[in-house]
């Protein structure tokens, strides 16, 4: 759908076939671009290996955002093996169950610090590093959700953290755009995802997405993926910092 011959990029998330970071990746690939994937440990590399051999991922890495060094790790990679890059995907949150699941007002003092730093202040780092390899302009993008925006029922703690999330896009944007880097925030319907999975009441949250939805339907990975393509392609060269809503018009059905 869209020419990335030439690019190259970086996309962190993966953990199985049904992340939304592999259908960014898969997208990718189709277009032309070549890719550095990262998985979060040993457990999940199993998962992660064959779909980095699908995609003919040049640069496979594990990065734990948690872990000392190990962001700083992948980057120095991709400067050592390809000098620059254009894009990055950063597709991963964490909120501790307990906080996750309880009233935010409940929420732990370590619990929330810990969803900020994983889910958002990741995102921030990510850019530090990136802008310097991103010589010729880029794109960076986030994933969020619709909770950030309003209250959703069981989202809890998650959807201050995407809110600040979406706010650091803007701001980073601002920042970067004179130098052609441009900042998204993807903002998907429910999508059943391993992050997803712990979420109470998930089932219910998506029944009543796809009742609620323009289009009568969930959304799926390939769906974010085609977007996703789209911002990283030439043709959105004059887009940034805004939150892009894919989620079968959920959004605009109050």
């Amino acid at each position: 759908m869209f020419d990335l011959n030439g690019k190259r990029g970086l996309v962190v998330g993966i953990a199985n076939d049904k992340s939304i970071a592999w259908g960014c990746a898969r997208a990718f690939s189709r277009a032309g671009a070549s890719l550095a994937l990262t998985y979060l440990n040993d457990k999940a590399l199993p998962h992660v290996r064959p779909l980095a051999d699908l995609v003919d991922a040049e640069i496979l890495m594990p990065l734990d955002v948690e872990q000392p060094d190990a962001m700083e790790a992948v980057f120095d990679r991709i400067s050592t093996r390809w000098e620059k890059l254009d894009f990055v995907v950063h597709s991963i949150a964490f909120a501790p169950k307990a906080d996750l699941q309880g009233r935010v007002t409940d929420c732990s003092r370590d619990g929330f610090m810990r969803a900020m730093d994983v889910s958002c202040h990741s995102f921030i780092r990510m850019a530090r590093l990136a802008e310097p390899l991103m010589t010729d302009g880029g794109t960076l993008i986030t994933m969020s959700y619709h909770g950030a925006d309003e209250v959703v029922q069981n989202y809890g703690l998650m959807g201050p953290v995407k809110a600040a999330l979406q706010s650091a896009t803007r701001y980073i944007a601002a920042e970067l755009g004179p130098q052609g880097i441009r900042v998204h925030a993807i903002s998907p319907g429910p999508l059943a995802t391993r992050a997803a999975s712990g979420i109470a009441h998930f089932d219910q949250l998506m029944q009543d997405a796809t009742d609620r939805s323009a289009l009568q339907r969930l959304v799926d990975i390939d769906d974010v993926g085609s977007l996703a393509a789209y911002l990283v392609s030439d043709g959105a060269r004059a887009l940034t910092g805004g939150t892009m809503h894919v989620d079968a018009g959920h959004s605009i059905i109050s």
